[in-house]
């Protein structure tokens, strides 16, 4: 999993801290990784900014001889002191503590947000500041939990506001930023968590369930998705392009 992002404000530090405590565990999700990784691979180019890099985990994943520079976003103190620390990569090229309202004067051509915008409040205004960070043919890509029909304790807990589907993804076009395409990966997944919301209502998985869906339901997944022609599954993603004159 990639940086989660929904912080709130402590009121004697004005500092930003994330609720979560599941990024580690999602560190070991090896295939889901490498899964979604095919899929956003081909649209990661030149220069990167990754909102709400977390630990940095899914940067490792994304990183290829495409990306010209890589800016990591992260605006949890702590978080963004082991990113330092960690890194990341050869492309570890630029590390900002902060959100997208602080950069000023640069552009890029890739914007990601892995599992980040669905903890963004305000995410119509987020997407309105990172679409003026935006080169000329540049895209967003957003990588988001699926269906708010799943909505549960879990994701109460890691400081989620929604789940995404096509329609609330469609109502972020701002301007000359339009959706251009989306699909659904991991169908199987989509019924566990189904069956986590109704039946088991755990707040947060454990190492051995994070590894059971990895290893067992991610794979079966990679061959549903496309017969069910990625209409159907526990996480969205969405191309946004932009074209500026």
């Amino acid at each position: 999993m990639g940086a989660l992002y929904k912080k709130r404000r402590s009121i004697e530090t004005k500092e930003y801290l994330y609720p979560g405590v599941e990024l580690e565990l999602f560190a070991y999700a090896i295939n889901w990784k490498s899964y979604f990784k095919k899929h956003l691979i081909p649209y990661v180019q030149g220069r990167v900014l990754e909102v709400g890099a977390g630990i940095g985990e899914t940067s490792k994943f994304l990183q290829n001889t495409k990306v010209s520079h890589w800016t990591y976003l992260e605006p949890d103190r702590r978080l963004f002191a082991d990113l330092v620390k960690k890194k990341c990569g050869a492309k570890s090229d630029e590390f900002i503590c902060g959100t997208t309202e602080d950069i000023k004067d640069k552009e890029f051509d890739t914007i990601l947000y892995i599992d980040v915008l669905e903890h963004i409040e305000d995410d119509l205004n987020e997407l309105e500041c990172s679409s003026h960070l935006l080169a000329k043919g540049g895209r967003i890509i957003i990588l988001s939990p699926a269906h708010n029909i799943l909505f549960s304790k879990f994701d109460k807990s890691i400081g989620h506001f929604r789940r995404y589907n096509y329609k609330m993804l469609k109502n972020l076009e701002y301007k000359d930023l339009r959706l251009e395409q989306y699909f659904y990966l991991d169908s199987l997944g989509l019924f566990l968590n189904l069956c986590n919301k109704l039946i088991l209502k755990k707040s947060t998985p454990s190492k051995k369930q994070i590894l059971f869906w990895d290893r067992c339901i991610v794979p079966i997944s990679k061959l549903l998705d496309p017969i069910l022609g990625n209409k159907f599954g526990k996480t969205i993603i969405g191309i946004f392009e932009v074209s500026k004159g």
